[in-house]
């Protein structure tokens, strides 16, 4: 067991303890960005001016009308930028564009005394435009051929010879959609100015260095100039990594030019239009079976959806490439994949990152295609399941693949999934038009970032005279519970009670240099950067205990604020007493922790290596009843058992993968993006832009019966105390449910029959799917004689 994983006797982390700010969340104590304006004096407040046009060149910009309206201070444009006008890393989002690429983009920002002045003069500001061609959709731009970005491709294996010798072929092609991240809290900066010209940003972001990089170099501004602070965020799931920094690069430039706080906050139905989404994904694939029901190949061209610039569209796609497999064993696999340029929102990072989109290819054509084979799904599913000695597409070893059998064969017995069944079989047979159905399905999820230089982390710890703790690391919190976790950590290294430590607001001139809290790899990093800073206190307390004890340094033992020797019966001292005397004996009581991920190596022009440092496992099973009427459906129980290591924080990794999952349940069944793919006026309009009209996963949707069971005896060595990430993983257990739909659909047709479901699968596309089964007609996605933004599926064996 390495150090780094080792946990002692007496332990604060693996405690079930409630999220740190829980009580601050239920009272409205909790203070986020926006809540810090009425703090501030003097505030602008910033409106923007939005593009109507799907693509279109501005010819004029007026600005003269909105400083006729009262109240308005300031209209900012690019010729306002005193260093580089663009909000992103790759260069290709102007801050201030001369040409819009999406419905909503904004072309510049009306800053005013109160918020309403800032509306009224962004409604008064002239623009003209030259409309040009537009790509919504991403067959429009495949068949344009407009691309971006870096294509990749990933091979393993003899895929032409393995279809040629395969018993039996299938074909397939499959359009799904994105997700809108509707966190609570939209996106929101505050900025100020000091005396002395430097800059603080108080953002909601997932990555306040980033952030600070480019407000930055908008100002042209070194990076010690500018500070960046977040104190916490109202949910993020990703859209918070790098939509927000040309917001806060809006608030910081409005404050450096008038010399006043500034404050940006999207409504709803701005961020909505204006921050990218989940990438949808086009997908071709062939793949090839032996008799028994063995994955021999998979060959297929992914195509993901980017928007209107690059973004992190580059490494969605590699992790979706990479996570093509799930979690099952393909001998022979290759995948060609792409970014297709539309003129939408720039697609971003969601909770998966691009694995969801890579896993969902593969359970699809499974789900399709085992009827066609004479298999159970369930059967189909589990004899594909990776083993001990097999490796990935891109040569990874798959450590401990026997706990994906562990959790499938714990799922099966704790749920009595056999015995429901037989009890759906029978309900099933006596009720014609509601049907149920029950589905099992893995996840195997890489943990670290694709790009191995972001993984590291640091952590600045403060042991003050009276004993009490001060930390502050990198990551953000987002309500996932990566404060508690690491409350729990710093606790446990340095043997106190939880209560003499508290965290700092996360801020970039405390710990510099820091990679976003993304990638589920918050805990992994920054506990383990925050454990060597306390390593380093403790053991400088060591050698002071030790020489008051009269005993070796090695001996003494620090836990629940007593300090002790090996033997725990000899004298004893207070926490505080060792640090007491060990401020006057000069000993240095702060440290600045270091983590680096080792062991990752990644080639990512050949798409071979070892990304991830190790995976999370799961397996859910879930049952729907699906009436045959309307397409409606209940989730009736969730049964899930996932890995998450030696939990750091059981209740906060429990809710996050009941949260992860009702996610993944709303973006495979009910969350529905449209855009208007008409030649009208409103062409590329994101036309569901409200919770009115875009349908979130709500109590209702909830299952009835919902278990969540932590895999036992999962201790992860090289790991913080041998815990495993969760924030991401538990998402795709939501495949179970979509499955579901697929089996309950079929079960209104004959036997054997294979059923092609669209993602969303709403209770509209579930109606179809179910009135053509249980009419024969042919398996092509159609509904009110429309096709869904799919053509139909050639799905045929060979």
């Amino acid at each position: 067991m390495s150090s780094l994983s080792a946990r002692p006797q007496y332990s604060l982390v693996g405690l079930p303890l409630p999220h740190e700010s829980a009580a601050l969340h239920v009272t409205g104590e909790a203070l986020y960005t926006d809540d810090l304006v009425v703090r501030t004096r003097d505030v602008l407040h910033a409106w923007p001016v939005q593009s109507p046009h799907a693509h279109a060149r501005i010819t004029d910009l007026r600005m003269k009308p909105a400083y006729d309206v009262p109240g308005v201070v300031r209209v900012l444009t690019g010729e306002d930028v005193p260093g580089i006008n663009d909000a992103g890393v790759k260069h290709d989002e102007p801050l201030f564009p001369t040409e819009v690429m999406f419905h909503g983009h904004a072309i510049c920002w009306v800053l005013g005394e109160t918020l309403e002045a800032a509306r009224l003069g962004a409604a008064a500001v002239e623009v003209e435009y030259e409309e040009l061609p537009s790509l919504i959709t991403v067959r429009e731009a495949i068949a344009a051929g407009n691309f971006q970005g870096t294509g990749r491709h990933l091979q393993n294996g003899d895929v032409e010879g393995a279809l040629s010798d395969a018993a039996h072929v299938f074909s397939g092609e499959f359009e799904f959609a994105g997700q809108e991240h509707f966190y609570l809290e939209t996106n929101a900066a505050l900025a100020l100015v000091d005396e002395a010209g430097q800059i603080f940003v108080q953002s909601s972001t997932q990555h306040p260095s980033e952030t600070q990089e480019i407000v930055a170099h908008v100002l042209g501004l070194a990076s010690h100039a500018v500070t960046v602070q977040c104190l916490r965020m109202g949910g993020g799931f990703g859209g918070k990594e790098m939509q927000p920094h040309g917001f806060a690069a809006i608030a910081a430039l409005g404050a450096t030019l008038t010399g006043r706080p500034v404050r940006l906050r999207l409504n709803r139905t701005q961020d909505v239009t204006m921050t990218g989404k989940r990438h949808g994904f086009h997908t071709e694939w062939r793949a090839g079976f032996d008799d028994d029901g063995h994955l021999l190949a998979l060959d297929t061209t992914i195509t993901a959806d980017g928007g209107w610039s690059l973004d992190l569209s580059e490494p969605v796609l590699a992790r979706a490439m990479c996570h093509i497999d799930n979690g099952y064993w393909i001998p022979n696999v290759r995948v060609d994949g792409r970014i297709a340029k539309t003129n939408k929102t720039s697609q971003t990072a969601f909770r998966g990152f691009g694995g969801p989109q890579g896993m969902l290819v593969v359970e699809d054509l499974l789900g399709r295609c085992a009827p066609l084979l004479g298999y159970d799904a369930m059967e189909l599913r589990r004899r594909n399941l990776y083993q001990a000695h097999h490796d990935t597409p891109y040569g990874m070893p798959v450590r401990h693949a026997e706990r994906l059998e562990a959790c499938w064969s714990e799922v099966l017995e704790t749920s009595e999934v056999e015995q429901r069944r037989a009890d759906i079989e029978q309900f099933n047979a006596s009720h014609a038009n509601t049907k149920r159905a029950v589905a099992m399905t893995p996840v195997k999820f890489g943990i670290s970032f694709n790009l191995t230089a972001f993984n590291q982390a640091g952590a600045l710890v403060h042991v003050y005279k009276d004993g009490s703790v001060l930390i502050n690391h990198g990551g953000t919190e987002m309500g996932q519970g990566l404060h508690t976790k690491m409350l729990q950590v710093a606790a446990t290294t340095l043997g106190v009670p939880l209560a003499r430590v508290r965290l700092a607001p996360t801020r970039t001139d405390k710990v510099p240099n820091t990679s976003a809290t993304a990638a589920s790899s918050g805990a992994d990093l920054n506990g383990a950067a925050i454990k060597n800073a306390c390593e380093q206190i403790r053991e400088r307390l060591e050698q002071v205990a030790g020489g008051k004890l009269g005993i070796g340094a090695h001996d003494v033992r620090f836990a629940d604020g007593i300090v002790r020797g090996l033997s725990f019966d000899g004298e004893s001292l207070t926490w505080e007493e060792v640090v007491h005397a060990a401020y006057f004996q000069r000993v240095q009581l702060w440290a600045a922790g270091f983590y680096r991920t080792e062991g990752l190596h990644w080639d990512a022009n050949a798409m071979r290596g070892e990304p991830f440092k190790y995976f999370a496992y799961g397996v859910a099973a879930s049952e729907v009843e699906v009436d045959g009427f309307t397409g409606a459906y209940t989730l009736r129980r969730v049964d899930i058992v996932h890995d998450v290591g030696d939990s750091l924080s059981p209740l906060i990794d429990i809710g996050q993968i009941e949260g992860g999952f009702v996610q993944g349940a709303g973006w495979l069944t009910l969350e529905d993006l449209r855009w208007d793919e008409s030649d009208g006026p409103n062409r590329g309009r994101l036309a569901t832009q409200a919770a009115s009209t875009y349908k979130l996963p709500s109590f209702s949707e909830m299952p009835e019966v919902f278990n969540v069971r932590l895999l036992e005896k999962a201790h992860e060595d090289g790991a913080v105390y041998g815990s495993k990430a969760v924030g991401e993983p538990p998402l795709m257990l939501a495949f179970s449910v979509r499955e579901a739909l697929r089996q309950a659909a079929a079960a209104f047709g004959p036997a054997g029959t294979s059923v092609n479901l669209p993602s969303p699968a709403t209770p509209e596309a579930v109606y179809w799917a179910l009135d053509r089964a249980r009419s024969g007609q042919p398996d092509t996605v159609q509904l009110n004689g429309q096709l869904n933004g799919v053509e139909p599926a050639r799905l045929s064996g060979v």
